[in-house]
């Protein structure tokens, strides 16, 4: 199965401004490409990204120099227009918002290949087409890549590529598990096991805001506001690679010890509609959570069966099958009206989920 790996470089100051000079590059293309067919849909034409690829290299890219600096990799523009294309084919097909332009600073990436030759990687070290040798952080499995993503975070720039791996299925523990998913706990297993929410945004909020209200006390365009952004940023990458860490044990646990998994069909944006609860809803990453527990699942060799969204979980007891009418969300405790049962509410919607999988 194909699946990609991200890292983080470890970059000098001479290869820092290097790759700030290729994302500027690759942001100007992008920018021109966009603005170029704004104005051609306005005469009246169908441009795509060939006819604009084309004319940008063949009458802009001669009149630009700097583009042709030493060290600069040339297959960057080439990427910026797929980009564009893809962009407004997710427009068309009503699954994106239409194409904005880029800023500085704000997700910057670029795409480069080899001239259509794989290229190798392996070590604490890569070898980039025209950019030369770099180091990361952590060792890279050995093999190769046909392209290579090079993207910044705050001050940090990444790469990521992806590889052909092999599914490695583990010995199951468990048959079936139910997973509930919630606020309070994360995550209610079937099994008993649960796992607790850090709710690693409400921990780091304060900060968040003291930093947001220092970054916006800086003087417009000086050093200072500068390095306030950086520090603003990098508090909040944490978050976020605090977060994926979470979920990414939470996920590998799942997929390594249970043969099948049933969780809810969640309607994730329709509960961000309650404000009251949005915040801390936003800060469990559900979507997250299921993207990577779907490729994990053919990875490790194990089943996910999505319950429908509909499906009361939270009000069927467990016990004896007896179905409430309403619910409220202040009740933790789950009793029956039928049998007098009595279990904590996530669990008892983990053990209906769980059986889901049997009938």
């Amino acid at each position: 199965m194909l699946l990609s790996i991200k890292t983080k470089l470890k970059l000098n100051k001479t290869q820092e401004i290097l790759m700030a000079k290729h994302a500027g590059i690759a942001r100007f293309t992008y920018n021109w490409g966009l603005a170029t067919w704004q104005d051609l849909y306005k005469d009246g034409l169908k441009p795509n990204k060939y006819i604009l690829k084309k004319f940008f290299n063949n009458h802009v890219k001669p009149e630009l120099t700097w583009i042709k600096e030493k060290g600069i990799c040339q297959k960057i523009t080439q990427y910026a227009f797929d980009s564009l294309g893809e962009a407004f084919q997710r427009f068309f097909k009503g699954q994106s918002k239409y194409p904005n332009f880029k800023k500085k600073g704000k997700n910057d990436s670029l795409t480069i290949d080899n001239g259509g030759k794989p290229i190798p990687v392996g070590g604490t070290s890569i070898k980039l087409p025209t950019i030369g040798w770099v180091k990361t952080y952590e060792g890279l499995p050995h093999t190769t890549c046909k392209s290579i993503i090079i993207s910044r975070t705050a001050d940090s720039w990444y790469i990521a590529f992806s590889y052909e791996q092999e599914c490695q299925p583990t010995i199951k523990n468990h048959a079936v598990v139910g997973v509930d998913l919630g606020v309070k706990e994360l995550a209610t297993l079937s099994t008993g096991v649960i796992f607790p929410n850090p709710k690693h945004y409400k921990q780091n909020l304060a900060k968040l805001q003291r930093l947001s209200k220092v970054y916006c006390r800086k003087a417009k365009g000086s050093n200072n506001k500068h390095k306030a952004k950086i520090k603003l940023a990098r508090h909040h990458a944490r978050i976020a690679n605090l977060r994926k860490d979470t979920l990414h044990k939470l996920t590998t646990y799942l997929c390594k010890n249970h043969a099948k998994i049933v969780v809810e069909d969640l309607n994730v944006s329709g509960m961000l509609s309650n404000h009251k609860l949005a915040q801390a809803i936003a800060d469990c990453g559900f979507h997250e959570f299921k993207r990577q527990l779907e490729y994990k699942a053919k990875k490790f060799g194990c089943e996910i069966i999505i319950a429908d969204r509909f499906y009361p979980s939270s009000k069927t007891c467990s016990h004896c099958g007896h179905r409430k009418d309403s619910l409220s969300l202040s009740e933790r405790i789950y009793h029956c009206d039928n049998c007098s049962f009595e279990m904590d509410r996530d669990l008892n919607a983990a053990i209906n989920l769980s059986r889901l999988a049997k009938a």
